[in-house]
């Protein structure tokens, strides 16, 4: 295989819409007390309303034309979608304080909110890479709630941000950003918040 087929599927298995499926699961499990049916409950929540509904609304989109392709590569094209997503998530927010889901799953979605508000800050000016955000604020998120040995989860980390450079959709510099940018906004939220 090669480095860029090897790169593109890093890129969609290791994809913002498909951490962000998985990492309320994780979440809500811990906070749960490790109890499957509230589990599914509230991470399916989030997960619908902060994943699957805004990539339903990108995917639209690309096939309409509005933008470049479910990645929406190009920056100016990006404000849309995320705002979308961010609105969306503001739903799934307020549907889980009305729940009184656990603290935990509810400070999830903000540090998730908040961080793809300073995504859509940069962006207004900069391209950021949030295949590098949303991973490098899983792992800090994990690791908080399971322990030091869910660190290992920097080498997903590490292959999602080098896909991103090989495929030539982000520099060094904005994946660097991204990875750094997701743990520390993401993390200092969430922290605040439990």
């Amino acid at each position: 295989m090669t480095a860029a087929r090897l790169a593109k599927v890093a890129t969609e298995v290791l994809s913002p819409a498909v951490v962000v499926l998985l990492l309320p699961l994780a979440v809500a499990w811990r906070a749960t007390g490790y109890r499957v049916g509230p589990t599914l409950l509230w991470g399916i929540v989030v997960a619908l309303f902060s994943s699957i509904l805004p990539m339903v609304f990108i995917i639209r989109g690309a096939r309409q034309g509005r933008w470049d392709g479910h990645h929406v590569r190009d920056r100016e094209h990006r404000a849309v979608p995320l705002l979308v997503g961010l609105a969306s998530t503001g739903v799934g927010l307020v549907i889980l304080l009305v729940g009184a889901a656990p603290r935990a799953v509810v400070a999830l979605t903000v540090a998730m909110a908040v961080t793809l508000a300073a995504c859509i800050a940069v962006t207004v000016w900069w391209k950021v890479s949030l295949h590098a955000a949303v991973a490098g604020g899983a792992v800090v998120l994990v690791a908080l709630l399971y322990g030091p040995w869910a660190f290992l989860l920097v080498v997903p980390l590490v292959i999602v941000c080098w896909s991103r450079v090989v495929l030539r959709d982000h520099t060094v510099a904005q994946v660097v950003v991204g990875a750094l940018l997701g743990p520390v906004v993401g993390g200092a939220v969430f922290l605040a918040i439990t």
